[in-house]
This record gives structure tokens, C-alpha cells and sequence, in this order.
């Protein structure tokens, strides 16, 4: 498995999973795999590529028993995904999270070459019938079709294979209820025509309690499924078209943490619910809950011209996201703060992107491209809140006649609801050409144009509110309406990457790179106000050693990094008004004027013995904003990234054996920990999460001259608990959000190729 640095999986080909590797070229007995990405647009080794890259292939998901495309941060140290203020993934501790609709992430989630840019999307549910997730580290653009100030996360399916009939198939159960089936069926269409088509389904019961509702919080629920028809139209010819569906649903709100005030904490204790950074239990009289859709199809086109190769990748997607997240605390006949938040958003988008490559092997090679996306997103949001008072009497009938919408707007009539309506528009043009001087020495040069259009607007409606509360309660607006209801901004950049490359030996390689980066300005409403906020550049210098030795039994590569941004978007929180005199807390997005990030990043690979492999990983990262002044009572000045450990690392083994008999048996242990770190800009003690580790451990057996495979798995093996994020709501005290992984899972397996 490879962790950090560049790629690397375990030696294991006499019990290779479904899922291994296409491209993994056959090791010898006792070596290491090389791995193939296409970071470059090319087919190469990963040891060649200059270039920090950590990729994770299929086989390595399953031995951990992660079973969410976001768990990929606890494989890949460097990497971090936020479940809250949008939900988005860092690199190196950068990665803007924002509810802000016209806000590009920092990290671009790609998947078989479209990007997954929708709010609130992580881009990819379920991990099913998956060949590699390469994690690209640093500014990217230069080669991917849409501009990435930390990096890029370039998912890769498995293609349909041509006269292959195969179906593979497998299911799990364990504590919780958890409960995993996934199926892949490649059947051929003719000679030179395929299909594959895979499906999961994966649920899970949550371990947080809704002592008033009676029902289990934290719990999970995703189906889905991904065809792809693969027709070989010529030996200069290949069609790809894919289409898929997902749908995730889950009950992980945040639930109360501590600090609460004390009329709330004594009625929660008469419950029999205890506050404290441990617990994720509830009392809370409405049932909070998010449901998200993804469904999309894709092109891909690929054309021999000549020696050159030409691709196009045209794609449509849409996504939906429903969310319910109530904040009382309490029955509603006793205590309501924000008895009704809920949202619809909906997005589609456009893409179109063209790659040529010349032929390799001359003193010049080079790819060129351009890229085309329009995003469109649409969000109703509602916000009802008491502040305090009960909704309800002990009957069920309503005593709050009054009603602050805070998605409202004060001297608006017939104006309860937010509308927001936003358009990210980008075009591009951007290439690589490298000159290979000497067999041994070769410069790269990228360049990339941008040109984006964003805009957004906020307009108020009204919804009518009795199928929602059961009655019709009198509103009023907490905020002003804005004085300005939309806005544009457009603009364009020139970022560029130079890379030096020197091959000491075939085996070990030297390397560095300077790269820079932008992303968009963009419009925000915060509190009704409307408020742009600065396009972000960044400045990245890194460099490092690629090397194997011992025949190919051990890998060893290292990086240096550091990144210097300027106006960097950054989510922090803010005040509004209640509409009681008071305030309330909102996030908003603006920019910091500096931060920096720099580290050490490094990977060791070891096959000591036939049949047992080694792997250790680790990334430093001190990253903290160097100039940050809020307001004028305001300094955020020399404080940590968000989200941002310092240290961050990953040790696994692998073993397997077959007996005399033939029954084959494989055995896996692995162990991510992480430092401290701070989820709220600013470092306040609330947002304070402990460091931790994680244990996982897997047990698989191999029946003799047989394809089925069987065993026994335990994720989180020490039931570590830690939370994964912190809110301070206002006068409800502070809440945190917890994740499913947070305690111990013991389960059990089968799997079959056919």
C-alpha cells in the first residue's frame, strides 16, 4: 500500500484481490510492484514522475475495511476531510470549506477525468469496482482541467474488459448492523465491444442516541451503482461512455459537546443526556438527517493521430442535497432555539475537456489541452428559530406565534426563505513541454490561462410553513434585505510549473519543482450582506528523491515542500443579528491575507522476505496564517491552519502464505495516527481535538483451486473515540460531530470471482 511520497503497493501477487491494479506491472518473487499513474497525461512509473504522489489501490482499501471515499484521509497522511462548513478535503492543511456558493475548492476531487466540483459533494459515494485513488500534492492545473490551489485527488474506475465474461461479488456483516454488499458483472458485447457494470449497498447503525425521538443518531445508509460500455471502434479508436447513480443518507448531526447553558444542561441531565466531548446523544424533539444524490454520465474519446494521441472527455452531472439539522437540544414542548433548518440544493454541470500528446522517447515531448466547466447551483435554505422559547405545549399544541426568520429579510413582506442562485463559469488552456536533455536530465515546463466567471444572488420567497410546523406562526426577518441582491466577478490568471529532473541511477532520481496556483474571486451573503471576497494565489516550491534499492525489495522517497499563499479564502465565524437585540453565530468566507505551509513528507516500502511487506509513511506539516488581521479586535496573526495536524503517519504489514494443502491465508495490520489539531480558525479551546491513532486488522482465507475468499475484519481494533469537528451555537453551548469510525467494528467477510 502507498502512503506518502510517491506509489507504492504491497508484494502479494499470489493472492491478489479483484481489485488490484491493472497497471501494476508482475513483481518478482519478494519485490515490490511498480505502479503506474497518469499524473503527467502519460502512462509512467511513479518513480519517475517529478512529482509528490501517494496513491492507494483497490486491494489496499479492503485490508483497512474503510469503506468511505473520505476515510482515504487515514490512509494517505497529508490529507484531511471536513465534514463541516460545507464538507471539502485539505492537502498539506490547506483547503478552503465554505457554505459559500461561488467558493472553488482548494482540493479537486477527479474521477475517470471529470472533476467533481458540486457543493456539498465530495465528489464520489461508494468505492466499489475502483482501481487507484492517486493523490497529487501541491498547486495542480498545468495538467488537469481545472485549477487546484493544494491539490488533486484523481480517482480511476476499472475499464470493461474486452471478451471477458467475470462477475465478482462479496458481502460482509458486522457489529452495528453493518451490513456491505458490492457486485461487478463484465460481460462482451461482440468482439470489440464490452460492459461492466458494478452495484454496493452499505448501511450502518450510528451509536448516538435521540433519547426524546427514540432513535439511533450517527447512522449511515449509501447505494449505488456505475456502468461503463467500452467499444474498440479501431487500432486509433476507443469510446468510453460511463454513467452512474448514488445516493447517501445519514444521521451524523452535531449533537451537544458541553458548555451548554445551565437551564438546558440540567433539563438534558433530568433526560439522562451528559454533554462532554465523548458523547453523541441528544435530546432533541425534531430528527435531524442529510440525504445527497449524485448521478452523471461522461464520454471519453480516444484518438490516435498518427504518433500523437487525442482525448476528450465530454461529461454532465447533477447532484441534490437535502439536508433537516435542527438545533434545540430538547423536546420542543420545553426548549427551542432553531426548530426548523432545512435546505434543498440542487446543481448540474458541464464539462468538456481536450488533451493531445505528442509521441515520447525524442528530445521534446509535450501535452497540451483545454477545459471548459459550468457549474450551476440553486439553493432554497429556511431557518425558523424561537431563540429559547418552546415550540409546542406537552399537547402538541403550538405556542410560538412568532417565529425570526433568519433567512428572512426584516421589512420584506411575504419573505421567509432564501433563495440563493449561483454560476461558475471557467475556460482554459494549458500544456507541458519537456526537454529531455540527457538520458539522465530533463526539464518540464507547464503553463495554464484561466479565465472565470462567477456570480450569485439572494432573493427571498415565501414557504408556506404549515406542512412544516403544523400551524401558521407570523415571521420576521432577523437581517436587512441586501443592498445589493447579486453580483459578478470575473477574472483571469497565468500560473505556471517548472520541474528539473536528474536521474542519478535508474533506480534513484532527484527532482524539484516551483508551481503556482490561483482560485477565483467569488460572491458571499453573510447575514444578507453582500460580500465579494479576493481571488487566492499561491507560490509552491518543492523537491525530492525517488529511489529503490536491494533489487527492487525497498522503496525509499522523500519530499521537502513549502507553499506560500496570498488572499487566502478562508471560512471563519461571524455575528448576525437575532432579531431580539441579540447576535447570532454564522460562518462567512473572506481572505486572509497570508499563510504558509511547509514540511516534510517520506515513505519506506520494505519486501524483507517473500510474502511480507512492510510499508511506513509520515508527513510534517506546519502550516499557520502569517498575516491575518480580521478587525481591529481581530488577530489571527501566527495561529494554526484548521483541521491541520502537524504530524501525520501510517505503518501496515502484510503477510501470506500458502500451505500444502492450498488453502492460501493473508493477514493485515495497520495503524494511522495523527497529531493534535484545531477545527476553528483562531485556535479557541473548544475546537481543541487530541491526537490519535487508529488500528485496523484483516484475516483472509483462500480455498484451494478456488476463487472465494473468506475472513474476519476489525476497523478502529482499540475503539479510539474522537470527534470531528466543534460549533459554538451560540447560546445552545458548544456541539461537535462524530463519525461512525470512532469506535470499534468487528466483522466478517465473503468474496468471489466467477
Amino acid at each position: 500500500m502507498l502512503l506518502t511520497g510517491s506509489a507504492l503497493v504491497s508484494s502479494l501477487p499470489a493472492m491478489a484481490a479483484a481489485g488490484e491494479l491493472a497497471e501494476d506491472t508482475v513483481a518478482a518473487p519478494g519485490q515490490l510492484h511498480e505502479i503506474t499513474v497518469t499524473a503527467q497525461r502519460r502512462v509512467e512509473n511513479s518513480q519517475d514522475v517529478p512529482l509528490a504522489i501517494k496513491s492507494v489501490d483497490a486491494d489496499a482499501l479492503a485490508q483497512t475495511g474503510y469503506t468511505d471515499f473520505t476515510d482515504i484521509q487515514y490512509m494517505v497522511p497529508g490529507v484531511q476531510y471536513d465534514p463541516t462548513q460545507g464538507a471539502a478535503f485539505q492537502i498539506r492543511g490547506v483547503g478552503s470549506r465554505s457554505f459559500d456558493f461561488s467558493n472553488a475548492k482548494s482540493v479537486s476531487v477527479v474521477v475517470d477525468g471529470v472533476v467533481m466540483d458540486g457543493q456539498r459533494a465530495n465528489g464520489l459515494i461508494g468505492i466499489t469496482d475502483m482501481e487507484r485513488i492517486d493523490v497529487l500534492m501541491g498547486p495542480q492545473g498545468t495538467l488537469f482541467g481545472k485549477n487546484a490551489t493544494s491539490g488533486v485527488i484523481s480517482v480511476t474506475t476499472r475499464k470493461p474488459e474486452l471478451g471477458v465474461t467475470s462477475l465478482s461479488a462479496s458481502g460482509s456483516y458486522g457489529e452495528h448492523d453493518e451490513r456491505i454488499l458490492n457486485a461487478t458483472l463484465n460481460v462482451p458485447l461482440g468482439r470489440d465491444v464490452a460492459l461492466r457494470v458494478s452495484g454496493f449497498d452499505q448501511a450502518q447503525d450510528g451509536f448516538g442516541r435521540n433519547v426524546t425521538l427514540d432513535r439511533t443518531i450517527g447512522s449511515t445508509h449509501e447505494y449505488g451503482g456505475r456502468a461503463r460500455l467500452l467499444v474498440d471502434a479501431g487500432p486509433d479508436l476507443e469510446f468510453i461512455a460511463r454513467a452512474d447513480f448514488a445516493r447517501h443518507w445519514d444521521s451524523s448531526v452535531r449533537t451537544p459537546a458541553g458548555n451548554q447553558p445551565e437551564n438546558v444542561a440540567q433539563m438534558l441531565a433530568e433526560l439522562g443526556v451528559f454533554p462532554d466531548g465523548r458523547s453523541a446523544d441528544t435530546a432533541d424533539g425534531s430528527f435531524g438527517e442529510i440525504t445527497t444524490r449524485e448521478y452523471g454520465g461522461s464520454l471519453e474519446v480516444n484518438l490516435g493521430l498518427g504518433e500523437h494521441q487525442l482525448k476528450s472527455i465530454t461529461a454532465y452531472r447533477e447532484t441534490a442535497y437535502d439536508n433537516s439539522t435542527p438545533v434545540n437540544l430538547l423536546p420542543l414542548d420545553q426548549y427551542a432555539y432553531v426548530p426548523f433548518n432545512l435546505g434543498e440544493l440542487d446543481t448540474n454541470k458541464f464539462s468538456q475537456e481536450f488533451q493531445l500528446a505528442s509521441p515520447t522517447g525524442g528530445f521534446v515531448e509535450y501535452v497540451v489541452g483545454a477545459f471548459y466547466n459550468k457549474l450551476n447551483a440553486q439553493q432554497t435554505q429556511l431557518q425558523w428559530a424561537t431563540l429559547g422559547a418552546p415550540v409546542y405545549d406537552a399537547s402538541g399544541a403550538p405556542i410560538a406565534p412568532l417565529l425570526y426568520a433568519i433567512t428572512g429579510a426584516a421589512g420584506v413582506a411575504d419573505a421567509n426563505t432564501s433563495l440563493f442562485d449561483s454560476t461558475n463559469e471557467t475556460a482554459a488552456a494549458f500544456g507541458q513541454v519537456t526537454f529531455n536533455f540527457t538520458d539522465r536530465f530533463n526539464l518540464a515546463l507547464g503553463g495554464r490561462y484561466t479565465h472565470d466567471w462567477n456570480s450569485q444572488s439572494l432573493d427571498f420567497i415565501w414557504l408556506d410553513p404549515e406542512p412544516i410546523t403544523g400551524y401558521n406562526p407570523t415571521f420576521a426577518g432577523t437581517s436587512p434585505a441586501p443592498v445589493y441582491p447579486d453580483g459578478k466577478v470575473t477574472g483571469g490568471n497565468f500560473s505556471y510549473r517548472i520541474a528539473p529532473t536528474f536521474h542519478l541511477s535508474d533506480d534513484v532520481m532527484l527532482y524539484a519543482t516551483y508551481s503556482t496556483g490561483y482560485k477565483p474571486a467569488g460572491i458571499a451573503f453573510v447575514g444578507n450582506d453582500y460580500s465579494p471576497y479576493r481571488k487566492e494565489t499561491v507560490k509552491a516550491w518543492e523537491a525530492g528523491i525517488k529511489s529503490e534499492w536491494w533489487d527492487r525489495r525497498l522503496r525509499v522517497n522523500l519530499d521537502v515542500f513549502l507553499s506560500n499563499f496570498k488572499d487566502f479564502q478562508t471560512t471563519i465565524l461571524t455575528t448576525i443579528p437575532d432579531g431580539q437585540g441579540g447576535e447570532l453565530q454564522a460562518t462567512t468566507i473572506g481572505n486572509a491575507g497570508a499563510l504558509r505551509t511547509k514540511g516534510v513528507e517520506g515513505v519506506i516500502a520494505l519486501v524483507p522476505v517473500p510474502g511480507l511487506t512492510l510499508n511506513g509513511s509520515f508527513t510534517y506539516t506546519d502550516g499557520e496564517f502569517t498575516d491575518y488581521v480580521y478587525n481591529e479586535t481581530t488577530d489571527y496573526t501566527d495561529t494554526a491552519l484548521t483541521n491541520s495536524p502537524k504530524f501525520s503517519s501510517m505503518v501496515s504489514a502484510d503477510y501470506e502464505h500458502t500451505f500444502a494443502s492450498g488453502l492460501g491465508a493473508r493477514a493485515h495490520v495497520d495503524y494511522a495516527w495523527r497529531s493534535e489539531y484545531w477545527t476553528v480558525t483562531g485556535q479557541p479551546d473548544y475546537s481543541h481535538v487530541d491526537g490519535y491513532g487508529l488500528v485496523n486488522a484483516r484475516v483472509t482465507f483462500t480455498l484451494p483451486d478456488s476463487n472465494i475468499r473468506f475472513g474476519a475484519y476489525a476497523r478502529n481494533l482499540f475503539d479510539t473515540y474522537y470527534s470531528t469537528g466543534f460549533q459554538n451555537y451560540g447560546a445552545v453551548g458548544m456541539l461537535h460531530y462524530t463519525s461512525p469510525s470512532a469506535r470499534r467494528t468487528l466483522g466478517g467477510f465473503i468474496s468471489a470471482d466467477f
